[in-house]
């Protein structure tokens, strides 16, 4: 198995291949299953986008409840683990807010445990956490969730190996083949200098987008800790997205 030093030489040596601010390639070495996470095949046109949307989930302003965005209220329990309220707005480059868009997330428990077939991390399962939620932006972009601060967790990409804790977010555009997928993260995490997924964003600006602020405003008395993550869809400012070969629960 791989050992930390030999991922860190890794990193700095494809680091020196990329421009500030410049994408990493589908297959970033460090990151080991990356090269399982991509079409080896040409990509095939489709001729009919429409089509393809009607085979996917359809989503509506009247399906998204007040409950979908706390997930400390969904189950008969409060869930273990110190409860957060992420809040933010998405707009576009120009500052503009980007109104009823669906926002979705998905994060481990306190405990750094998915909820998720395929999960064999040793770290309790809590009933009352599933970890996952939706809202929908107001007018003014914003969107809220309430939910409990995710712990990190090992994945078995190097000797050692742990990731960062953070949530994942989702958001839809006007269709589903629009879809954006990004991590937020929390300040001062001592992981991130360890973590190839966060590492393959080399621009030191775009990383720090990535994390998300304390806001004591945004913090409820005796209840929950406030962060405030704001998502820019495009411009030299946006947000890092992942490819798609990036895409899991991880």
């Amino acid at each position: 198995m791989t050992t930390q030093q030999e991922i860190d030489a890794e990193i700095a040596r494809y680091a020196e291949r990329l421009a500030p601010g410049g994408h990493p390639d589908r297959d970033y070495p460090p990151y080991r299953s990356s090269i399982l996470r991509h079409p080896r095949q040409p990509l095939t046109v489709v001729t009919d986008p429409e089509a393809v949307e009607r085979y996917g989930p359809v989503f509506g302003a009247g399906d998204v409840t007040e409950l979908d965005a706390d997930l400390t209220r969904q189950h008969s329990g409060e869930p273990i683990g110190e409860r957060i309220t992420v809040s933010g707005r998405v707009t576009d480059r120009a500052g503009r807010p980007v109104r009823n868009q669906l926002v979705e997330i998905w994060q481990a428990n306190a405990a750094g445990r998915y909820v998720h077939r395929r999960e064999q991390h040793p770290a309790p399962l809590d009933p009352n956490f599933t970890g996952a939620g939706r809202a929908l932006t107001d007018d003014e972009g914003t969107y809220r969730f309430t939910t409990v601060k995710p712990g990190p967790y090992p994945w078995g990409n190097h000797v050692n190996a742990w990731r960062p804790a953070h949530i994942h977010f989702s958001l839809f555009g006007t269709a589903f083949t629009q879809r954006l997928v990004t991590q937020m993260y929390f300040p001062g995490d001592p992981l991130f200098a360890f973590d190839p997924i966060f590492q393959a964003v080399t621009d030191p600006a775009a990383q720090q987008r990535l994390i998300a602020t304390y806001r004591h405003d945004l913090s409820v008395s005796e209840f929950s800790l406030g962060y405030r993550f704001d998502i820019v869809l495009d411009g030299p400012g946006a947000t890092h997205f992942e490819a798609d070969h990036e895409e899991d629960h991880r």
